[in-house]
């Protein structure tokens, strides 16, 4: 009888998965900055492709995956981008946008050999910059939210388990091809009478094969969520925001997944606020300074006022009172002495605006400053909001739970 001997197969760097890449890069890409000076922030930092590479390279460090002739060979090296490693690092990074996790800024692709793939010329990575992708975003997110919810030992599919179907969301009868994103809302037939088309009588399913249901959406609830990117989010020794940011990627995967008919959008607010996509809320950083809660609250009111639901409202994650303004010409008025007149005066202004919209406002607080405790609890009173103590280890899960408990029972609450 013949003998077979079965070697041991060895994995290299090139077969590292791009999904498990982007975990291994997960707290390095969506870092708050916290380990930067806080008194002078710098809200685009991370975002060069220098900086993939050193990311990629470090997570691979971490995890002792780069053989020693390799890194010895890089530390050798004038630069260690030229070494075999620096190469690998290159191709890893052109996996991730071949994936659709990243994708180089102003249209061009990721180098991949040295030089640019589209122009020819070499880049500098310490210029060029990067982006992650909304499927990047995603993902990340869907990591959180199985983190968080699996640390309590719920179920990974939603936070509380349902009977019903979300009044979102009804089919149509009409097929299509499912593409990233869509609702699992599976037509079998049609998906196996694909799969037989495509294979004959090797029924094998392939992502091509996937056929759903097309849904006609109707919005029951719409959210914004604002984030406080002041820098006292980083400013105590403590970081506030990456937690706070975590929590936003796990809700919009939370809403994407068990509740596909609301809709969920995003604000900063420091110095000034502006709305931001989910993928550039992924690699959002601490800075500028100050608490302009007044222009965040008029950036959400604009854009719930664009939604038609049943239920509105601002999930407002922050950690101190309002201490800024927007001025008309363009200036930022600021007192971070006290409960500031004018400060305040402008920021109620909003909160009734959002009263009068039917809007409700639930805070999450990461400190328990008298200020902010005090201002809180007026905007809870005037908007039948819930205000929550919380703290950047709980603050996932406590927000999760607050979405879920506010989406069955459509109403306000009081002071946790």
């Amino acid at each position: 009888m013949p003998t077979i001997r079965y070697a041991k197969y060895e994995a290299t760097l090139q077969d590292l998965d791009a999904a498990d890449l982007m975990q291994m890069l997960q707290d390095r890409l969506t870092g708050s900055g916290f380990d930067q000076d806080p008194f002078d922030p710098d809200p685009e930092a991370g975002t060069t492709m220098e900086d993939l590479y050193e990311a990629i390279a470090q997570a691979l460090h971490d995890r002792d995956l780069i053989p020693d002739e390799m890194l010895e060979e890089a530390f050798d090296a004038d630069d260690w981008m030229d070494s075999a490693l620096g190469r690998t690092v290159r191709d890893l990074a052109g996996k991730l946008e071949a994936a659709g996790f990243v994708r180089a800024e102003q249209g061009r692709r990721l180098q991949t050999d040295g030089g640019d793939a589209e122009a020819g010329e070499p880049d500098d990575p310490g210029e060029q910059r990067f982006a992650l992708t909304d499927a990047a975003a995603d993902l990340l997110g869907q990591r959180t939210f199985e983190h968080l919810v699996g640390g309590r030992g719920g179920d990974p599919g939603g936070v509380h388990r349902t009977r019903r179907t979300d009044a979102g969301v009804e089919t149509t009868g009409a097929s299509r091809p499912w593409s990233y994103g869509d609702a699992m809302h599976l037509d079998v037939a049609e998906t196996f009478k694909s799969a037989l088309l495509r294979g004959g009588s090797d029924l094998t399913l392939e992502d091509g094969d996937l056929q759903v249901l097309e849904t006609d959406r109707r919005t029951t609830a719409a959210t914004v969520v604002m984030l406080d990117v002041s820098h006292s989010m980083i400013l105590y020794g403590e970081d506030r925001f990456t937690p706070a940011k975590q929590v936003a990627l796990a809700l919009a995967h939370l809403i994407r997944t068990r509740y596909p008919g609301d809709v969920v959008k995003f604000v900063l607010f420091h110095d000034h606020a502006e709305e931001v996509s989910l993928a550039k809320l992924t690699t959002a950083r601490v800075g500028p300074y100050h608490t302009n809660t007044a222009g965040g609250l008029e950036v959400a009111r604009r854009l719930l006022k664009r939604e038609r639901a049943a239920i509105k409202q601002i999930v407002m994650i922050t950690d101190g009172k309002p201490t800024a303004l927007s001025m008309p010409d363009g200036r930022v008025y600021v007192n971070a002495m006290g409960l500031d007149p004018l400060v305040m005066g402008r920021t109620l202004r909003e909160v009734a605006g959002c009263r009068r919209d039917g809007v409700v406002i639930n805070t999450f607080m990461l400190a328990r400053d008298p200020e902010l405790v005090a201002f809180v609890r007026r905007v809870s009173d005037m908007t039948r909001g819930r205000a929550t103590f919380t703290t950047p280890h709980t603050i996932g899960e406590t927000v999760l739970r607050d979405y879920e408990r506010g989406r069955a029972q459509g109403g306000g609450g009081t002071l946790n």
